[in-house]
């Protein structure tokens, strides 16, 4: 391997530990989806890098544009194609990374005046695929300039895609691990301070939710909030 291919190699490494390392950081879902299109532009010299996510909430489903480090944000906004839509419905569909030598001139790419705006070139798009080969999204590469990616630059670009697949999915399941919790926490403090108040005001359960509700209404706070003053005046 030459030295400048090697270079790259530990740039592509680097690029793996530190989406690696977000599984296990208290990243949200979104600084996440930043992270690894800035990561990934980094270490591949590309000038624009974006990420596509399918979302299987919409019917039809979806995909969805995540995050890009350098599009303006109101291309942004709201960006969402159907899933055999443009060269990221294709790579989504076919599920093989797709190259493209001059976008300007491919019948698959759909955004030409935003590529001749910003001067695109080139690109790679590689999906991401998770647990049970699953593709969960697009992984985009756009070059300034004519590039012709190697079959060693698509496979470790391949590798960091498939360990952002693995990123999201792990990040998602804890954030909602996070959130059952929180519900879970907030039922079993509504329960007790239903109880407390049923011994207090002779109520029932019923009456006494209604009571915690009104309660939240009023002070414009949280059941939580509410629940947890009455627990806390019972200890005193």
């Amino acid at each position: 391997m030459e030295k400048s291919n090697l270079h790259t190699y530990d740039h592509y490494i680097r690029a793996l530990m530190d989406i690696s390392e977000a599984i296990t950081s208290d990243l949200f879902l979104e600084d996440l989806f930043k992270l690894i299109v800035m990561v990934t532009a980094k270490v591949t010299g590309v000038e624009i890098c974006s990420l596509w996510l399918v979302d299987e909430n919409e019917n039809p489903p979806l995909i969805k544009l995540k995050a890009t480090q350098s599009f303006a944000l109101d291309y942004v906004h709201n960006r969402a194609l159907r899933l055999h839509e443009g060269v990221v419905g294709y790579v989504l569909s076919t599920q093989r990374p797709y190259v493209i030598d001059d976008v300007l001139k491919n019948h698959r790419f759909k955004e030409k005046e935003m590529a001749g705006k910003l001067g695109l070139v080139s690109m790679v798009s590689v999906p991401l695929q998770g647990k049970e080969d699953k593709v969960i999204g697009v992984l985009n590469c756009f070059t300034g300039k004519p590039h012709v990616f190697s079959e060693t630059d698509i496979n470790m670009l391949t590798a960091v895609a498939n360990q952002a697949a693995v990123a999201i999915h792990n990040t998602d399941l804890i954030i909602k691990t996070r959130v059952i919790e929180r519900e879970l926490q907030t039922r079993k403090q509504i329960e007790r301070a239903k109880e407390i108040l049923m011994q207090r005001r002779d109520l029932n359960g019923e009456e006494a939710y209604r009571w915690i509700q009104k309660r939240s209404m009023d002070t414009r706070r949280s059941m939580l909030e509410i629940a947890e003053a009455l627990i806390l005046s019972d200890e005193l």
